[in-house]
């Protein structure tokens, strides 16, 4: 005697939830090397970004660069050097996609005080030595150079394009 049954057997279903497994456990590590590509691009960015609004701090304000991200950030419509509103918030905080932004003002003149120069870095919140993505180094040049195995300095190679 043979039941009508409709649905599927166990056997069915556990093959299945293998091949579910198999296609999970092919995809999962290009996830993950995407969002570090994605996180990379966003610091390269935000680096040309810095670039780009101290540039504008320094042509607007006429005293030099900013001596902090925070004097780039500021609330909507700042019009003072110290909240200049040229960045947004989580840039001027200095971590933004996995990335921690140092922000090194330099002091060439004493007589007014000034930041004739900077320096950027930006680094992976693992560590470069993690895999998790390169180090970038910026500074007035508006040159963005890279380092895959330690933190980038002015030394390092440009990156193309």
């Amino acid at each position: 005697m043979r039941k009508n049954s409709r649905g599927f057997s166990l056997i069915e279903l556990l093959i299945v939830v293998a091949i579910i497994l198999i296609i999970a456990a092919i995809a999962i590590p290009d996830l993950l090397k995407s969002r570090v590509a994605a996180n990379q691009a966003s610091a390269v960015g935000s680096l040309r970004t810095i670039n780009t609004s101290e540039v504008t701090y320094s042509s607007t304000y006429t005293s030099g660069y900013s001596w902090t991200l925070a004097a780039l950030d500021g609330p909507a419509g700042g019009n003072s050097a110290a909240t200049s509103s040229l960045i947004d918030s989580v840039l001027g905080s200095g971590v933004k996609s996995q990335y921690t932004f140092l922000y090194t003002p330099v002091t060439t003149s004493t007589s007014p005080l000034r930041c004739d120069t900077y320096s950027i870095q930006a680094n992976p919140v693992q560590g470069v030595a993690t895999g998790n993505g390169n180090s970038y180094y910026s500074d007035n040049s508006a040159v963005i150079r890279f380092n895959t195995a330690a933190a980038a300095t002015s030394a390092d190679s440009p990156l193309a394009g």
